[in-house]
């Protein structure tokens, strides 16, 4: 009798019977909508990353939104973006009416170069948008010093809750934030984000455009002493709302954030130092000052050195039961942006190597020992 075939994901969520007991309250209470829970998510969240002010979204792409259009984003201005990302971080920008101005990135890294955005800057430059890309802050040093003052600098931290720079939470390295809480990421409410901000005017502006630009947020009308009467409206705004049963879940995964980061830094270090002696794979490093999110573990192939190409390799590790994908995508080299804009796959030569390079492989927090021995030992004998 055949050995039943091993499956291991590529990442799953960590959910368990605290998260379902969690969304008990507010399905008993009848509060469904933004309400008492996604404030105390907010609150929690803020504090956890040293933020004045963290505002739940139904995504990191409209957090991401939010924030263009709290600092007045609109037609005509440009804002520098990662040509090697989730394409929502370029799509905000087109959203807007801006333009998204595409730079390369490091290969070593897979995050912004700063080098090429000091060659991208110019009088229409109004917003830059680095990535952490995997869980790995960009080099937030460098950009300031290269950045006008008037540019707004807003984070996509989609893939960083608890990650820190030199000290600092991610999420309050610029003027404002975006964190995802999809199912990829360390902890989840299914879908959502998160907007952080030390900003007071900026998150003020984000509060109103998040529930259609409503002067009173649902919560603050309805235990007002007139819940009765309509709040003005005066921003042209969006529904951005998080319900309170994510708002419940985002409260019970956030407490376990740490854990979930100290269990995944383990296990990356563990990859490191058994697959070193491949020569033809580069392994994630830690940062030299600050934490590494963890995110996901995404390996470079070296096309000299490997014995096949990288999806040649992944095909094999997917027969084997091993999921693996590539670290994300090169923005300018899909159809809708290539075709708009003009791009060819050399324009952005770090990005294009990294799209066709990278390979993430399983790391998360439901996996055993004996999972990541399997990874390690089938990849040995690739």
């Amino acid at each position: 009798m055949s050995e039943p075939k091993r499956t291991i994901h590529i990442s799953l969520p960590s959910t368990g019977e605290a998260e379902w007991n969690a969304v008990r309250a507010p399905i008993e209470s009848g509060w469904l909508t933004q309400g008492p829970k996604v404030a105390e998510f907010e609150k929690s969240f803020a504090e956890r990353h040293q933020v004045t002010h963290a505002l739940a979204t139904t995504s990191c792409t409209t957090a991401l939104h939010l924030a263009l259009a709290a600092a007045g984003i609109g037609p005509g201005d440009e804002v520098i973006v990662p040509a090697f990302t989730w394409v929502a971080t370029a799509n905000v920008v087109l959203y807007c009416g801006a333009i998204p101005v595409l730079v390369d990135v490091l290969r070593d890294t897979c995050n912004i170069d700063p080098a090429d955005v000091a060659r991208k800057l110019s009088e229409k430059t109004k917003a830059i948008i680095p990535v952490h890309l995997f869980g790995l802050c960009a080099e937030m040093d460098e950009l300031k010093a290269i950045l006008p003052e008037h540019v707004t600098i807003i984070e996509d931290a989609a893939c960083a809750a608890g990650a820190s720079y030199r000290g600092v939470p991610a999420g309050g390295l610029g003027d404002m934030a975006a964190f995802s809480f999809h199912p990829r990421k360390s902890i989840t409410t299914g879908e959502g984000g998160m907007l952080t901000s030390n900003n007071t005017t900026l998150s003020e502006t984000a509060n109103m455009l998040r529930n259609h630009g409503a002067s009173l947020s649902e919560e603050q009308r309805h235990q007002g002493p007139r819940p009765y009467l309509l709040p003005d409206f005066n921003l042209l705004g969006f529904n951005y709302r998080m319900t309170d049963l994510q708002g419940a879940v985002g409260i019970v995964q956030l407490k376990k954030l740490d854990h979930f980061i100290e269990e995944r830094a383990k296990w990356a270090g563990w990859y490191r130092e058994q697959l070193n002696e491949i020569d033809w794979l580069t392994c994630p490093k830690e940062p030299e000052s600050g934490r590494h999110a963890w995110q996901a573990f995404v390996t470079y192939v070296d096309p000299e050195k490997a014995p096949m190409p990288r999806n040649e390799i992944m095909d094999i590790l997917q027969q084997k039961g091993i999921a693996t994908r590539p670290g994300t995508h090169a923005v300018h080299m899909l159809s809708y942006y290539a075709e708009r804009f003009g791009y060819k796959p050399e324009d952005f030569p770090g990005a294009r190597d990294c799209d066709v390079q990278t390979m993430a492989i399983p790391l998360h927090n439901r996996m055993s020992h004996e999972d990541y021995t399997y990874v390690v030992e089938t990849i040995k004998n690739v």
